[in-house]
């Protein structure tokens, strides 16, 4: 395949040579602008997300910033939606590109999932037979079938395979196995676990996936289930114009960093055992209410830390965006991290920042607020990266609930 890589922050890439039909597929995935330069070629520019998309023979690959890799980007989604995903549940680092790591990872996964066995569960169905199983349904027989006895309208349930967990696997399985840049070996092992879920019913295109519960049933497939989810909720695959099948995977990274800051950060905060917790995506209102009680300015807070007692809340905000030259970063952020403070009446605010980077803190003039830079270098390993935000929690809530030790006579 023709391999065609971009940075995120990319704005100058040479044009590429691509027909008119790629160029239209490429366009569709939403991870480039592409624009024409004649002569068959076209200008493509990175649109603000990352991930990857196969065109016919093109292989488009859009890399986060600071070299953060496909381990990394994988860690940072399963973390974010499972605090129990862990850095070995994925086998991005021996992977090159993200369609080769997301294959390596999953075929592992299933294969723990499936080591003991195809998972069974109970359906509830609803049909219609000419013997009575589970019980009739009254209403449905009478206005399906009046004056009939037979067939009888029935719901029960059904002891089988084809269930929520086990359609996730083979949705996934399949979307995976329909790309070209996946190498034989893992579609052997892909094909393979395919099989074993014969008879799975494949979920559509498009429609919400299906809601499962952890149990203790389900444990062994936990962290494939949510590999699977993160594989169908930011993929898709299709048939464009002139035949050419185009499949993309595609993230905001802005979006995942904010998730990961917020899950992680909240369960740094609960390890320490202060009182209290973070509430994430906290409501606040900057300005007084009219006399009808409505709010004109409204904010919606990525984390704050609050506790039942007489303490000031600490606010924080996390921010997936380059430093300048200087090493130093937007204004706008810290008149946003003042407003948060003004309106919750808090003293300290934190910026939480992807890249690397030394923790500074910045007193406002002619106020009690300080706002702490606090960058996170996303490129390096994951057990690094969380011992980052174990270190910010105690730097944040430590202090204000420093718990004493116990001493004896």
């Amino acid at each position: 395949m023709r391999h065609i890589d971009l940075g995120e922050l990319e704005k100058d890439h040479r044009p590429e040579a691509l027909s008119d039909a790629q160029a239209a597929a490429l366009a569709r995935t939403g991870l480039v602008l592409v624009q024409p330069r004649g002569n068959g070629e076209w200008q493509l520019t990175p649109s603000g997300l990352v991930g990857a998309a196969e065109a016919g023979d093109v292989l488009l690959q859009v890399h986060p910033k600071d070299k953060i890799g496909v381990s990394q980007l994988l860690f940072l989604l399963g973390y974010a939606r499972d605090p129990g995903f862990r850095p070995d549940d994925n086998a991005g680092e021996r992977a090159s590109d993200l369609w080769s790591a997301l294959a390596e990872s999953f075929a592992r996964q299933c294969e723990v999932a499936l080591s003991r066995g195809v998972l069974h569960g109970y359906l509830s169905v609803d049909d219609a037979l000419r013997t009575v199983r589970g019980r009739i349904r009254m209403a449905d027989q009478i206005s399906r079938r009046p004056g009939m006895l037979l067939p009888l309208e029935v719901t029960y349930d059904d002891h089988t395979a084809d269930i929520a967990e086990n359609r996730l696997l083979r949705t996934a399985l399949r979307r995976l196995l329909g790309l070209n840049r996946v190498s034989s070996a893992a579609r052997k092992r892909l094909a393979h676990l395919d099989r074993r879920l014969d008879g799975v019913t494949l979920l559509q295109g498009g429609a919400p996936l299906p809601r499962w519960q952890e149990t203790r049933h389900n444990q062994r497939y936990i962290p494939a289930l949510r590999l699977a989810e993160i594989i169908l909720r930011n993929s898709a695959a299709e048939t464009g114009v002139g035949g050419i099948r185009v499949a993309s995977f595609r993230v905001n990274m802005a979006k995942i960093f904010e998730d990961f800051v917020e899950v992680a950060l909240s369960e740094a905060v609960a390890d320490l055992g202060a009182p209290g917790g973070i509430e994430r995506q906290f409501p606040a209102k900057l300005d007084q209410a009219d006399p009808a009680g409505n709010h004109r300015i409204r904010m919606n807070i990525d984390a704050v830390y609050r506790t039942g007692k007489d303490v000031s809340p600490v606010v924080f905000d996390a921010k997936y965006k380059v430093a300048s030259n200087n090493n130093n970063y937007a204004n706008a952020d810290h008149y946003q991290m003042l407003a948060y403070c003004t309106a919750l009446k808090a003293s300290t605010a934190w910026l939480v920042f992807a890249g690397a980077g030394q923790h500074r803190s910045l007193r406002i003039v002619n106020t009690e607020v300080t706002v702490n830079e606090y960058p996170l270098d996303l490129s390096q390993h994951p057990d690094v990266v969380l011992d980052r935000v174990r270190q910010l929690a105690g730097l944040a809530v430590g202090p204000l609930h420093a718990i004493p030790r116990l001493g004896f006579a």
